[in-house]
């Protein structure tokens, strides 16, 4: 596979499954208690449990009692709304120490009124009011302070007299801290999932117009100009049909030659965007159709295990078998140009609701991931679509590419 720097790389310990990646030294340490890093990460982590504790329940109990005392007036929404906006904020400083001393990675809530345009006073008053997250962090912070009294309490006497069992003690109470955090400090799974379509919304419309510049700028560049020098020498060769046949008829032929590399162009454009090989025969013979185009010096061996063929109600849906093949192409490509790879070869196959994609080479492998780069673009598409996409690749190689795409059927033909 190509280690230019457009290539995403490969990360550690990869696997089909997106999340945080850890080293296996950092691992192990997460398996087992002891007298290490994480021990007194958890050790600093309980022993601010009292602090933060206090003075999150003084904000909570205040801002709810005098919200509640007031509520009769206008005042008193002013003060419970800006009171829970504080204690959401204070529920973001709880997640960045858990972040920071637990490695527990709650994502963060998107702001208040996401999504709504406008809206007057009442309106936002209600929206905050109204905000599940705010009144789960309220809750969270009250119970923050009895817990920070005991596991500072705990803390402190096992670092003075039970030494010996501190690490099982720490883990302990740290596991409560991380699943009150979990069930209180957490958006709603819904807030995650509509903040994850946004996201892949958006790289969706960034990538179809990217698609559109290029396939402008190739008829503008290619075929267009192509077709413009053509007409001009139709042109000439017309003026000179009368008084040099002969020139004429060489212009002519000159002309017919431009036409097929036009005509050429135009296919190849076409291939681009979608090829017919892939509508009229399937997935199958679209990979082999790419693979054969590849210029790795051994050829590129396919392997399809896919259902369907010509027969388009048990194949993929459109859309995905395009993703599919112009993920492949382009990992050819770019096996060609810099993988300096011998051999290389495609699979393809359907793992339950799953079609599967792996693309492997014998190059130089060190392939790395850049934001921006081209194989992080093929990454952000695949994953617009709710795909996996994992680059393994080792300096010296061998790469391996998996590609995961949802197995969509009935939509799109």
């Amino acid at each position: 596979m190509p280690h230019d720097s457009t290539w995403p790389g490969s990360r550690e310990d990869s696997d089909l499954t997106p999340g945080t990646r850890t080293s296996p030294a950092r691992q192990a340490e997460r398996g087992r208690p002891g007298y290490n890093q994480r021990m007194w990460r958890e050790v600093a982590f309980l022993m601010t449990n009292l602090p933060m504790g206090i003075v999150g329940f003084v904000l909570t109990v205040t801002a709810v009692a005098l919200g509640a005392g007031l509520i009769l007036t206008i005042v008193g929404f002013w003060v419970l709304a800006g009171g829970l906006v504080a204690i959401r904020s204070f529920g973001a400083i709880e997640r960045g120490l858990l972040r920071g001393l637990l490695d527990e990675d709650i994502a963060e809530p998107l702001p208040i009124g996401a999504g709504r345009e406008g809206g007057n006073f009442w309106r936002r008053t209600f929206d905050v009011m109204s905000d599940g997250l705010a009144w789960r962090t309220a809750l969270y912070l009250f119970l923050k302070l009895p817990w920070g009294v005991l596991t500072f309490a705990l803390t402190l006497v096992a670092l003075i007299v039970l030494w010996p069992v501190l690490p099982w003690i720490t883990r302990g109470l740290s596991t409560v801290d991380r699943l009150l955090a979990a069930s209180l400090l957490a958006p709603a799974a819904l807030t995650v999932r509509v903040r994850e379509l946004e996201q892949d919304r958006g790289t969706v419309v960034d990538s179809a117009a990217a698609d559109l510049r290029r396939i402008e700028r190739d008829l503008h560049d290619g075929a267009q100009a192509r077709l413009v020098a053509l007409a001009m020498d139709l042109g000439l060769a017309k003026e000179k049909l009368t008084e040099d046949p002969e020139t004429a008829a060489r212009m002519v032929a000159d002309a017919h030659g431009e036409v097929k590399l036009a005509l050429q162009e135009l296919r190849d454009l076409a291939r681009g965007i979608h090829p017919a090989v892939l509508t009229d025969r399937g997935l199958d013979a679209a990979l082999s159709s790419v693979a054969s185009r590849c210029t790795v010096p051994g050829g590129v061996r396919v392997n399809a295990d896919l259902p369907g063929g010509a027969d388009r109600d048990s194949r993929p849906d459109s859309a995905v078998e395009g993703i599919a093949y112009f993920t492949v192409s382009e990992l050819l490509t770019n096996v060609s140009k810099h993988a300096g790879a011998r051999t290389a070869t495609v699979d393809a196959w359907r793992s339950g609701n799953q079609l599967m994609l792996q693309v492997r080479d014998d190059g130089n492998g060190g392939a790395t991931e850049n934001p921006g780069g081209g194989l992080a673009g093929l990454a952000e598409r695949i994953r617009a679509v709710d795909g996996v996409f994992v680059v393994d690749s080792p300096v010296g190689g061998p790469t391996t590419v998996t590609v995961e795409l949802p197995w969509r059927t009935g939509s799109g033909r």
